[in-house]
């Protein structure tokens, strides 16, 4: 019956809007055409590029006179030995980071929804938010300096490790410094949906006697499930997108075996050597991992939903 009912209501708004749109087209011909035009220029233009990676591709002879090679930059790429260890090396760094770094942004959300002085929760989001505006080569560069032999961290536990060097501490650095710089700025869209949580629903709670985990798990999670199921679905199909400034200024020539990624080898290979179709056959078997993951994601949420009646 509740089924039903949203659908006769979206159904009455698409009529409703449908009604609109055909009475001020104009309008949004006007608002929409810029963007419309940005897209298709900077977004769908591009793709063409993709055709060099069944290319032999020499810039002097173009897209089009380039030697045509069909798929053999694909059977280079899963025949060479470094395939298996860049893509085991990129769904770990993914995985980790999409594991670990997921839930503390909605930790601090559900904390800050609980601080009642404004002025303290106005300072601790300043604090929290700061670190986000801190450019990657600064943020690798601090991460360079603290973690050095010679370093503030050695020098509090009394050691000298060179922690930059030493390729099992690689995944480490890389996730907990992407915590503490994005935890801030990733919690503002969970922030602002506990903001329009009904006050009258948590004193409701209270007055039944619940505690705060009560109210956490019964009023504040179910406001920040759509959300949350939206955000993951946007993480786990960029799961191979992962940031490539950030790795590359990281890298070292001894931690390269936990650190080498495909971006970072799609650079080495297109600028550094120069061999532009077989860097974008890697770059375009990378794309199509993440859209794979991303459809796949988004079916099996979709079917838990169903699943649970919403």
């Amino acid at each position: 019956m509740r089924k039903k009912e949203k659908t006769g209501s979206v159904s009455a708004y698409m009529n409703q809007f449908g009604k609109y749109f055909r009475k001020n087209w104009q309008l949004y011909i006007i608002f929409l055409l810029p963007g419309l035009l940005l897209t298709l220029i900077f977004k769908y233009l591009p793709m063409l590029g993709i055709i060099i990676a069944f290319e032999e591709y020499s810039p002097f002879l173009g897209y089009f006179d380039s030697k045509w090679i069909g798929a053999y930059n694909f059977k280079r790429l899963f025949s060479s030995t470094e395939f298996l260890r860049l893509l085991v090396n990129t769904l770990k760094l993914s995985g980790y980071n999409l594991l670990w770094s997921f839930f503390p942004p909605i930790i601090l959300a559900l904390l800050l929804n609980r601080v009642r002085s404004a002025r303290i929760k106005r300072n601790a989001q300043l604090v929290f938010y700061l670190p986000y505006f801190i450019s990657t080569i600064v943020l690798a560069g601090m991460i360079r300096l603290f973690f050095s032999p010679v370093g503030p961290i050695n020098a509090i536990f009394g050691t000298s490790i060179d922690f930059m060097s030493e390729s099992k501490w690689f995944r480490s650095l890389y996730i907990g410094s992407g915590i503490w710089q994005t935890i801030g700025w990733s919690s503002i869209i969970y922030t602002s949906t506990l903001a329009g949580v009904s006050q009258d629903l948590i004193e409701a709670a209270k007055i039944d006697g619940a505690t705060i985990i009560q109210q956490i798990r019964n009023v504040e999670l179910p406001a920040l499930k759509p959300v949350i199921v939206i955000q993951f679905i946007l993480s786990a199909g960029n799961i191979m997108s992962i940031g490539f400034e950030k790795v590359y200024a990281m890298q070292t020539d001894l931690n390269k075996i936990t650190s080498d990624i495909i971006p970072t080898y799609v650079y080495r290979l297109g600028l550094e050597m120069g061999d532009y179709g077989y860097s974008t056959a890697v770059g375009l078997f990378n794309s199509i991992v993440n859209l794979i993951l991303l459809v796949a994601v988004n079916y099996v949420v979709s079917k838990l939903n169903e699943g649970e009646g919403l």
